[in-house]
């Protein structure tokens, strides 16, 4: 790969946000690289707190609400404009969400790894909680711990590269809109596709579930008013 694009889509929660930041900034990565967060109808106060932490940080900031009135969330628009991109520059792309803290090394790991396989579709950090134990998304991976695992289950893109050879072979214009994340279907897609997805327990990265949409905590606390919520009201379509 020529180059990488590294994306955080954020709304609110911003002292997680700028910690997830922080923690990128800092990634020792050798590729040409450049990172966006993408700022999807935070409120007005931390609008101008992320815009200050742009300038003083060295961040690209993107407001959505200057492109779209879409409500949030927006993460179709965000991943249509970024494979456009990529695909311009042939560069990967690689999410990283504003509840996960990598470590210095993760992103250039990632990058390894997507290198040595031809065939990766999707090279993905396993995430962890602060003892260290695989936590969701990845309960399915407890016991994988060290290992690289070539995977059929889905890739969560809490921290995830897509190759450019994803990009070319997985139209993101084709997904369906009247969803509200997308890691699912293009796991789904990369494998239709023939590539192959990686999880890479080698290369864990501390995840606080949630930490930017509050109201899925329910999830674990209340699943009964959870899962009312998510059919009356449509969120969380995946």
């Amino acid at each position: 790969m020529k180059s990488i694009h590294i994306i955080t889509p954020v709304k609110d929660n911003i002292g997680q946000t700028l910690e997830t930041a922080k923690a990128v900034m800092a990634s020792q990565l050798d590729v040409p690289h450049s990172y966006t967060l993408y700022n999807d109808f935070s409120s007005e106060e931390n609008t101008l707190r992320l815009a200050e932490a742009s300038r003083e940080m060295g961040f690209r900031l993107v407001n959505l609400s200057e492109l779209t009135t879409h409500p949030s969330p927006n993460y179709l628009l965000v991943l249509q404009r970024e494979r456009q991109a990529c695909l311009e520059e042939d560069a990967a792309l690689l999410i990283v969400e504003s509840d996960v803290t990598v470590r210095p090394d993760t992103l250039q790991g990632l990058c390894r790894e997507a290198e040595e396989r031809a065939d990766a579709g999707i090279v993905a950090s396993v995430t962890v909680d602060e003892m260290g134990q695989i936590n969701y998304p990845y309960l399915y991976a407890r016991g994988q711990e060290g290992r690289v695992a070539d995977t059929r289950r889905h890739c969560s893109f809490c921290c995830s590269l897509l190759t450019p050879e994803l990009m070319r072979r997985v139209d993101f214009d084709q997904l369906d809109a009247s969803k509200s994340w997308f890691d699912v279907t293009i796991s789904h897609r990369s494998l239709e596709s023939g590539l192959h997805n990686y999880l890479c327990a080698t290369l864990p990265v501390l995840h606080r579930p949630h930490g930017s949409r509050p109201w899925k905590q329910l999830k674990y606390k209340n699943p009964l008013l959870y899962y009312w919520r998510k059919l009356t009201k449509g969120f969380d379509k995946i």
